[in-house]
């Protein structure tokens, strides 16, 4: 028998955990192989611990560094400086991280002040526009720069980066893990209601919008569409988890809150929140998961960003970007509400992101790297 492979997973947030935890559980389930540790660093406290609960997570390491009014100075410090003690303390074999988080960054800047390798899930999504998304671009950059085992989504993503050199070898085309996340919450949580009383004779919009880029102005814009499209269209209610981030609260409360048939919610749990996905006649985000699980379930999205680092999905047919622009959003949504060939022509399009065996194929990857 091989010696087993300790491996140190490290995120930070409801994202992250999300399309972290079936490969936590897939690496719990190979004891033989193995030994799991997991770091949460909280860099998102309430919204991640939803998650943890889901999955039946319990963190080995839970850092709790959320602190109120934090900028990203703060965060990087505190993640990088934690680290280097959990590395110390767990002196894991591999690291693995997640997408393009500042705890990913800093974590993987970490493990390589460490010369411990970092193996990076939902490796090689790119805007090529380092302020766009901010600061997520960079993040991931910097994440790629330093990784040695790349788990590409998609075959776009493996092409981007076997441009910056990464030898193929280093490559796992993997598919998405937020599918198998997906299938797996819908399976376990069929029999919930749903989080908020909806007319089953109307069509219902689901949107949820928080980007940095998106504060201020182009999120009044947003919110200005969004009234508009709910005032012209009886048959149309909206759903919308107001993100916790005061400035998105506050601007969202003033366009919407006394808008009739719009429904202001709490941030929801995973669960609840994908019942609501999977019951909406179409989807309006800045996210960027959202992007890949709403095409498993057959909806359209249309991205409120003016790009995408998931441009899988819209060159297969099934989103569409619309921008943080009034117009372009009424008329998006407003030909979605009218012409039945143009919203089944995105809602039957092909899913590129996986099947729901991401952690499968990412196991067996790092079963590979077990000497």
């Amino acid at each position: 028998m091989t010696r087993r492979l300790k491996v140190l997973t490290v995120f930070g947030t409801r994202p992250e955990a999300i399309k972290m935890a079936p490969v936590v559980k897939a690496l719990q389930q190979e004891p033989d192989y193995f030994e799991s540790v997991l770091c949460v660093t909280a860099q998102h406290r309430q919204m991640l611990d939803q998650v943890l609960h889901l999955f039946d997570l319990t963190p080995n390491i839970d850092l709790d560094l959320m602190r109120p009014d934090q900028d990203l100075y703060d965060l990087t410090s505190r993640v990088l400086l934690a680290m280097r003690d959990v590395l110390k303390q767990t002196k894991p074999d591999v690291v693995l991280v997640h997408g393009d988080t500042t705890t990913t960054m800093a974590a993987s800047l970490a493990s390589f002040y460490g010369q411990i390798p970092v193996g990076h899930v939902e490796a090689g999504l790119r805007t090529y526009d380092k302020y766009y998304p901010f600061p997520e671009e960079i993040n991931r950059v910097v994440t790629d720069s330093i990784a040695s085992l790349y788990f590409a989504p998609t075959e776009l993503s493996k092409q981007n980066l076997l441009k910056l050199s990464v030898p193929e070898n280093a490559i796992y085309l993997t598919g998405n893990t937020v599918i198998d996340a997906l299938l797996y919450t819908l399976e376990k949580t069929r029999e919930i209601a749903l989080p908020v009383q909806l007319d089953p004779k109307k069509r219902m919009l689901l949107v949820t919008v928080h980007r940095r880029e998106n504060l201020g102005e182009p999120m009044a814009e947003i919110c200005e569409a969004l009234k508009t499209i709910v005032q012209t269209n009886p048959d149309v209610e909206m759903v919308l988890p107001m993100h916790l981030n005061p400035n998105v609260r506050k601007t969202v409360q003033n366009v919407l809150s006394d808008v009739d048939r719009v429904h202001l919610i709490e941030p929801q749990d995973y669960a609840p929140f994908c019942q609501l996905l999977n019951h909406c006649y179409l989807a309006l985000t800045d996210s960027g998961g959202i992007q890949e699980e709403a095409p498993s379930l057959s909806k359209p999205v249309l991205v409120l960003r003016d790009e995408t680092e998931r441009p899988e999905a819209v060159e297969m047919g099934t989103v569409k970007l619309v921008g943080p622009h009034r117009e372009k959003i009424l008329q998006e949504t407003q030909k979605l509400l009218d012409d039945p060939d143009a919203y089944h022509q995105m809602a039957r399009a092909v899913n590129p992101y996986g099947d729901g065996h991401a952690a499968e194929r990412t196991i067996q990857a790092l079963k590979g790297f077990i000497s």
